[in-house]
């Protein structure tokens, strides 16, 4: 139970959430990957031209770590897993996609204690998943095997109901948010904002479009609170809402609760030839609707208290893979099929002569030793040892800022 004195006030919570950051990413150098995505982009800025190839403009992820992969329900029910964030997406090179991917598998395996000739492999089964998606007709449940993790989370997903997503996301069934760790208490102004933003006819019919909810359903809030998700929520909107739809308190209602993040402009670099929304929510449904349809059918653009935001419905099925331990083979075997499942998402953006292409680009510049192109081995073993310096910094300065509070 959260003791009152644990609870955040609004005036409170830009100091909570630098500290709660600064903790999540000082727990291992894969923690740190996830959480800082600007030392990668910079990592990238910093890269002369023509060291990576040059890929076709299409909608990318831009912040392709394996947390933002994961089981995604559509409408109906049904799940793929899916890119699952994405706060980063622009029009730019689907290689940056591959990169990120990269560094975040070989921090796992490092984590995993695993050899470097483990990360290697991990690498070359990498780019084969990749490869392997852009085959006529490929489809990841019949082409491909699940690893472990990733079909424990799958079964995971098929399984989850209402109570799952209230145990898992507000520790109860009841339709209320527990103040504490995650949910922060807001003013009345913020409750009136969120409480006029799904009076909106648009939100209203994002309320009711899933399952069998009837299209002209009452919507009412019934809670909110601000969401303290991840590291991305720093400076940012973030609210968790739970609203009733359909009639009265026990007159065939139902509960839905939604998630509403500020949008910010992305540091992902864009293609000087892409024409994206000018406004940061309809850009990342715009990217979601492309790289994750089963996401992106489920999610709206709007603004809050002169923000732009967006806002989607969490589903039982919406969850994230965790990786914290691999064996060698569990290792391979997860690069190969994230990296199928990110290639699937950018093969359905290009056409047959497009694909060819795009897949001569990526066998350039293999070696006899190593079957993954050396701009993706050195660019992942050099981001390794640049986050490497940067978490150990990072660690050095959690410490003392912690022993001098």
């Amino acid at each position: 139970m959260t003791k009152k004195g644990d609870f955040i006030r609004p005036n409170d919570r830009e100091a909570s959430l630098i500290a709660t950051r600064n903790l999540k990413m000082s727990r291992s150098p894969h923690a740190y990957v996830r959480g800082n995505t600007i030392k990668f982009y910079e990592w990238l800025e910093a890269q002369k031209k023509g060291t990576l190839p040059d890929g076709p403009p299409s909608w990318i992820c831009g912040d392709c770590h394996t947390g933002n992969l994961g089981p995604v329900a559509n409408s109906a029910g049904r799940i793929e897993i899916q890119i699952r964030d994405l706060d980063q997406t622009v029009i730019g090179n689907p290689a940056h996609d591959l990169i990120r991917l990269g560094l975040s598998l070989a921090s796992t395996a490092r984590g995993s204690d695993l050899p470097g000739v483990t990360t290697a492999k991990m690498l070359e089964q990498m780019m084969a998943g990749y490869e392997k998606s852009f085959e006529p007709g490929f489809n990841e449940e019949v082409d491909i095997e699940e690893p472990k993790a990733v079909e424990l989370i799958s079964k995971q997903a098929a399984s989850a109901s209402w109570k799952t997503l209230a145990k898992e996301r507000i520790e109860d069934v009841r339709p209320t948010l527990p103040l504490g760790r995650r949910f922060w208490p807001i003013t009345k102004k913020e409750t009136q904002e969120v409480e006029k933003l799904f009076e909106s006819e648009e939100m209203r019919g994002l309320a009711t479009m899933l399952r069998s909810r009837k299209d002209d359903a009452r919507v009412k809030l019934l809670d909110a609170a601000y969401w303290m998700k991840g590291c991305s929520s720093l400076g940012r909107l973030r609210y968790a809402a739970i609203l009733r739809v359909g009639g009265r308190k026990g007159k065939k209602s139902d509960f839905c609760m939604m998630d509403i993040k500020e949008a910010a402009p992305p540091a992902a670099p864009r293609s000087s030839r892409a024409k994206i929304p000018t406004n940061p929510a309809e850009r990342v449904v715009e990217g979601a609707r492309h790289l994750s349809p089963y996401l992106g059918a489920r999610m709206r653009a709007s603004k809050l208290m002169h923000k732009p935001v967006f806002v989607r419905e969490l589903m039982p099925q919406d969850l994230k893979i965790e990786i914290e331990r691999l064996s060698p083979d569990e290792a391979t075997k997860t690069a190969y099929f994230l990296s199928a499942v990110v290639g699937k998402a950018h093969s359905r953006q290009m056409d047959s002569d497009t694909r060819a292409k795009w897949l001569r680009d990526l066998q350039h510049n293999r070696s006899k030793s190593l079957d993954a192109p050396s701009w993706l081995w050195t660019s992942v073993v050099d981001l390794l040892a640049d986050h490497e310096k940067a978490y150990l910094e990072h660690c050095r300065k959690y410490s003392l800022e912690r022993d001098r509070g």
